[in-house]
């Protein structure tokens, strides 16, 4: 059963708000701030953008923005490395194109990989600028990279947010593109990396029917 206290990030408001709540704990609020302003300076030339509320948004603010609204939701506690982590998960993502690797699995496996080191890396350069000293911007790049995905609980949050977000913002959009068989082996490798309380989410974010069939039917694939 789904948390009833949980409260669904509304991506209209998410994706103009300027506005950071700051973390329990947070031993320094301005800087936590800034950090979190530089990274959404940092994704605000994003040459890609996304409709939400008839609006155009760059798309990877936005996906930030709702990340870190996803995180705050699913964990009460999450902590100030969560937060920006979230906010930098896919920082400053066009600047290495798909197009740069060879077409494939292989070559998609390797443009991955070489994403997740350059937004830990450039997380890093922001949070150090601010202040952060290197234990604290380790943990926020480890958590980029997704490091002990499965075992970490701080890492499955981030990994669910991020699924969430890619249900609620880009799932009409994609099975478009894909059609629906290749969009059920799509969702069903997204629901593998779920935790029970994020699927236990996805009922209720208003997807239309169309999707919602696409989703029972990824549900019912064996994971390997």
């Amino acid at each position: 059963m789904p948390d009833e206290s949980l409260v669904i990030p509304d991506p209209v408001t998410v994706a103009g708000a300027d506005i950071v709540v700051v973390p329990a704990g947070v031993l320094d609020a301005d800087r936590f701030r800034a950090a979190v302003a530089a990274i959404d300076a940092a994704n605000a030339d994003d040459p890609e953008t996304i409709i939400v509320g008839g609006r155009s948004w760059p798309k990877e603010r936005t996906h930030a923005r709702l990340a870190t609204a996803w995180v705050a939701a699913l964990d009460p506690e999450a902590d100030e490395a969560q937060l920006l982590a979230a906010r930098a998960h896919h920082l400053r993502r066009w600047s290495v194109p798909r197009a740069s690797y060879p077409a494939g699995r292989a070559g998609y496996l390797r443009w991955r990989a070489e994403l997740k080191k350059r937004h830990a890396a450039l997380v890093g350069e922001i949070l150090h600028a601010h202040g952060y000293d290197h234990a604290a911007a380790e943990r926020v790049a480890a958590i980029v990279r997704k490091e002990g995905l499965g075992r970490d609980p701080q890492v499955q949050t981030h990994e669910d947010a991020l699924c969430l977000v890619f249900i609620q913002t880009q799932f009409d959009d994609l099975a478009g593109q894909l059609g629906r068989t290749r969009m059920v082996e799509v969702v069903a490798k997204t629901i593998a990396k779920m935790s029970p309380a994020a699927l236990a989410v996805v009922p209720n974010l208003g997807l239309g029917a169309d999707a919602a069939a696409i989703v029972a039917d990824a549900s019912a694939v064996p994971h390997r």
